[in-house]
């Protein structure tokens, strides 16, 4: 397997943290410069043509995108442990809570990234207004998440699973707009020193 992958990006870290928690080691990663456009080449069009990483390229040259389409991949080729749950119910929460992080946090985290620091002026119109109510929705987010934590070990539950990384992804880069988990989120702060102790934080 080949991951087209950019370091600093959230959705290529979601995939390589399923990756270092399934323990799969056997593929090699392509890196691409996100600042230079080494995304926009003709040659990534013919592999992902809305130009986007992460890209997941199989042995027999299919190329997957989209994170979710490709952790589902990956979890379902390498089943233990299941980060996608066991039972209907399981998965259903788990779904559900990967879902709320993911359009709740890690998307107005990345559109407060683009529109606030106008990083991609050169290949979009940045809206700084825009920005800052990305910012506001990921802030009115933070007590949802507090809440669940609060009664819960993980984010979808008593296991770790997607939801987990898919929101320590999006509070961890958005640090990039000035934004930080404070003391008035307790259970956030408990759960976020818990996933930094796992081995797969740091892929």
């Amino acid at each position: 397997m080949k991951l087209y992958n950019n370091a600093h990006a959230p959705n290529p870290r979601r995939v390589r943290i399923l990756l270092a928690e399934k323990g799969v080691t056997e593929y090699v990663t392509e890196e691409l410069d996100l600042g230079k456009g080494e995304n926009l080449s003709e040659h990534f069009r013919g592999i992902n043509p809305l130009l986007k990483v992460p890209v997941l390229e199989l042995a027999d040259g299919l190329c997957l995108s989209e994170t979710p389409a490709i952790c589902r991949y990956l979890d379902e080729t390498f089943p233990e442990p299941p980060l996608y749950g066991q039972s209907r119910k399981e998965r259903a929460i788990i779904d559900m809570w990967d879902h709320r992080v993911e359009y709740g946090l890690l998307w107005p985290a990345m559109f407060g990234f683009q529109h606030i620091s106008g990083y991609f002026k050169d290949r979009m119109n940045p809206l700084a207004e825009w920005g800052q109510e990305s910012v506001q929705n990921f802030m009115n987010m933070l007590p949802v998440l507090e809440q669940q934590l609060s009664q819960n070990e993980w984010v979808a539950g008593s296991h770790f699973s997607v939801a987990d990384i898919t929101a320590v992804c999006a509070i961890d880069f958005a640090r990039i707009v000035k934004v930080r988990v404070g003391d008035e989120f307790p259970s956030i702060k408990r759960w976020h020193e818990a996933v930094k102790q796992r081995p797969s934080y740091g892929a």
